[in-house]
């Protein structure tokens, strides 16, 4: 599949190295998609930005916590960009088994009703 067909998920979670990490480490050599991964805070080693967000088809945010912080950081591009937030907790570690599964059960249940639909 050529890199334009392919859709553009950027991962957010708080601290872009647990949970945003795995997903992006989990989906990076997916067929169907082309990933990246950022944090809401300002230590993260790759934090959100207009340019990433701009970027992205979707935006998957691993809390609500972290779709309000984009709403109140980018407006614009908050009323213009289709969030979907995992619902998943930080309470898990880089690449453990719970997280990779429980991310793959949630990203899987979301891209099936959210955005393969519109692919």
């Amino acid at each position: 599949m050529k890199d334009k067909l392919k859709i553009k998920i950027l991962f957010v979670c708080t601290l872009n190295q647990m949970r945003s990490k795995t997903a992006e480490e989990l989906y990076k050599d997916d067929e169907r998609f082309i990933v990246k991964s950022a944090g809401m805070a300002d230590e993260a080693p790759v934090h959100v930005d207009s340019k990433l967000l701009e970027w992205a088809d979707y935006v998957v945010v691993m809390e609500e916590m972290h779709e309000k912080s984009i709403k109140k950081d980018y407006p614009r591009i908050y009323a213009k960009k289709k969030i979907l937030s995992l619902d998943i907790p930080d309470m898990y570690f880089f690449m453990q088994r719970d997280l990779i599964d429980l991310m793959q059960e949630k990203f899987e249940s979301v891209y099936e009703k959210e955005i393969a639909p519109n692919a």
